[in-house]
């Protein structure tokens, strides 16, 4: 018997299980471990300090998700010997492996900026990336009133890019329909140039902020944040004061990936970007967050890559050439407030351009465009996480980016 072992029961890996449950043959064991049976939905994330989700539509337990044939192990992941090609296990036991799929994604590490999780985390300094922080951010945007938000992220890379962007746009809507908008200031605030990384969608947000009255500064490091005068500092003693701060932490990868060394500088797997095979290991392949690729930490790059991925861990198997498929293909719906979306659509070589999607001139979507449409696509994604995309059903979505129905 052989071992195929998958470290993650997230998006990623629990894709990959279900995708491997119905390619590999009986004389493959299918492991998945992680450290808990509970399964987050976190697009859901942004949309839960607005009152729009509530905690059980995001949360599931994992383990219905998975076949039969897999075995799902909870007891967490201390360290992975890959010389020996041995997983050790929180309980202290070895799983050994023959192929590895590192799906471990990315942690928010709040605390390595100075005085973040100091005196008003949780209290007028907020994430909404953890279900503990979306549930608090909830009451405290329930009882602000007036004053100066900012919305920041530290610095990249981070989960779903987009998702700062989003939460301004949801803010000015939310604060619109309690007739507050008036009395609120909503700042932007980005390490970046411009309000994002594609010069094209870069461009069309910072149109809509200037057209919603909401300021944006860019190019702002943050040095640190000081809780007590609730003050934002930036390097070159730039400071933005704030009565809500609304943050998106540092991000590094899996603690077992760190103390294991098959990490980078910030605990990122190094992958090649088309195969998906790490760089150090043949037998060892890495998907979705974990990995140190320059393509967006979201669930639909995750779904692309899975498409690319169980293609080649069956060459793998089999002795045959790697496919170079993976092309960095990401789309994400942004909520813009105000029952619309827009949808970007691009990868590692082109960026977000006009059009409709996924049906060429059809659509039913459109490409860096407003739409009700587009918002009730985002909103329709829930059911097919669920549904679909977590079990390996097959989507109609090409996994490379195709240019058709595009204008360039």
């Amino acid at each position: 018997m052989k071992n195929l072992v998958v470290l993650g029961a997230g998006t990623a890996g629990t894709m990959m299980a279900n995708k491997l449950a119905e390619r590999l043959d009986a004389d493959w064991a299918i492991t998945v471990v992680d450290r808990d049976d509970v399964h987050l939905y976190q697009p859901g994330l942004l949309f839960l300090p607005f009152g729009e989700y509530s905690e059980t539509e995001i949360v599931k337990a994992r383990s219905p998700f998975f076949p039969s044939r897999v075995k799902l192990d909870l007891s967490g992941i201390t360290k992975v010997e890959a010389d020996a090609k041995k997983v050790h296990l929180g309980s202290g036991e070895t799983l050994s492996y023959d192929v590895l799929i590192l799906a471990t994604g990315s942690r928010l590490v709040p605390e390595q900026t100075e005085g973040l999780t100091g005196v008003g985390w949780h209290e007028t300094a907020f994430d909404f990336y953890t279900l503990e922080g979306a549930m608090k951010l909830r009451q405290a945007l329930d009882g602000f009133k007036e004053g100066r938000l900012l919305v920041n992220f530290v610095d990249l890379p981070i989960k779903c890019p987009v998702a700062p962007l989003e939460f301004v746009f949801l803010a000015d809507a939310f604060f619109t329909r309690r007739g507050l908008r008036d009395r609120v200031d909503i700042t932007y605030v980005t390490p970046l140039d411009a309000a994002f990384t594609k010069p094209r969608a870069s461009q069309a947000f910072g149109s809509m902020m200037e057209q919603r009255n909401i300021a944006l500064e860019t190019s702002f490091a943050i040095e640190a944040v000081d809780g007590q005068k609730r003050v934002l500092r930036g390097y070159g003693d730039r400071e933005l004061p704030y009565d809500l701060l609304v943050t998106v932490p540092l991000h590094s990868g899996s603690e077992a990936i760190v103390d294991s060394g098959l990490g980078d500088e910030l605990g990122f797997v190094p992958t090649d970007k088309h195969t998906l095979q790490t760089e150090a290991y043949p037998e060892v392949f890495a998907i979705g967050d974990a990995t140190n690729l320059p393509a967006s930490k979201a669930g639909s790059v995750a779904h692309f890559q899975a498409e690319v991925l169980i293609e080649n861990v069956m060459r793998f198997i089999d002795g045959r050439e790697l496919d170079e498929g993976f092309d960095g293909h990401a789309n994400c719906f942004i909520e813009t407030g105000h029952g619309k979306a827009m949808l970007i659509d691009f990868n590692y070589d082109t960026e977000p351009l006009p059009g409709k999607y996924p049906l060429p001139g059809v659509g039913p979507f459109s490409l860096l465009e407003e739409s009700a449409v587009n918002h009730w696509g985002k909103l329709g994604f829930k059911w097919m996480y669920w549904e679909l995309l977590l079990k390996g059903k097959e989507l109609p979505v090409e996994h490379r980016m195709s240019r058709a129905g595009k204008w360039f």
